[in-house]
């Protein structure tokens, strides 16, 4: 199964590309980092952010699960692009048979709508492998960094697309992560036992979605 095929099933018309919590029904919005925290105490708020964003991962994916791991990447100041592989699978893939199965494949910009660009493209790189093949302790903490002028860093937006538990896992930056799914029952336990961590801002949306399959008491963090 391609990743096209397994969006088209089970994500129609959902694009990959940030903000995934505003362009699917079913989804989370965690916050990672409290802003003002980190002119106050960058070291104690890049903990944090690398805490929970890990934990999150963590709670959703296991070694034996099926997942895409997606690069968006953008070359407009690099030459060759489409030679030039993200740092995404060179460092943090273990499995380097899996990594002769990475595809690309130049789309339209997915940003053209937002910035009104039409003569811009997106290269996308597709890995299929193993939860357990990826690194994703340093991985995350890379993908948090891009912001926040911390080494080393992952400046391309990168999406966990589980095919095993029907969730989309993406952080859009050190702020923040998303989390969606096809299925409420894929998206309860974690709204259970990390709700606190939800942003507050779209707490309102996620309680109505999930807040209803979900029985306070049961068991939180």
């Amino acid at each position: 199964m391609t990743l096209d095929d397994y969006m088209n099933k089970h994500f129609p018309d959902l694009m990959l590309c940030p903000p995934l919590f505003h362009s699917w029904e079913i989804g989370i919005r965690f916050e990672l980092g409290n802003p003002p925290m980190f002119s106050i105490d960058k070291q104690q708020y890049m903990k944090q952010v690398y805490d929970r964003a890990i934990s999150i991962y963590k709670y959703l994916h296991k070694g034996s699960d099926e997942i895409f791991v997606v690069t968006n990447a953008h070359f407009a100041d690099k030459p060759n692009p489409i030679r030039r592989k993200p740092k995404v699978y060179r460092r943090y893939i273990t499995n380097k048979q899996a990594l002769k199965g990475l595809k690309h494949k130049v789309i339209p910009y997915v940003f053209a709508d937002v910035y009104e660009i039409d003569d811009f493209e997106t290269h996308r790189f597709i890995l299929k492998c193993f939860g357990r093949d990826i690194k994703y302790v340093s991985m995350i903490k890379a993908i948090c960094n891009n912001d926040v002028a911390i080494k080393p860093k992952i400046y391309h937006d990168v999406f966990f697309v589980n095919v095993t538990t029907g969730t989309i896992f993406h952080v859009y930056d050190d702020r923040g992560c998303d989390v969606v799914s096809n299925s409420k029952t894929a998206l309860i336990n974690i709204y259970r036992d990390y709700k606190e961590w939800i942003l507050n801002y779209d707490r309102a949306r996620i309680d109505q979605i999930l807040g209803s399959n979900f029985t306070e008491g049961s068991h939180s963090i």
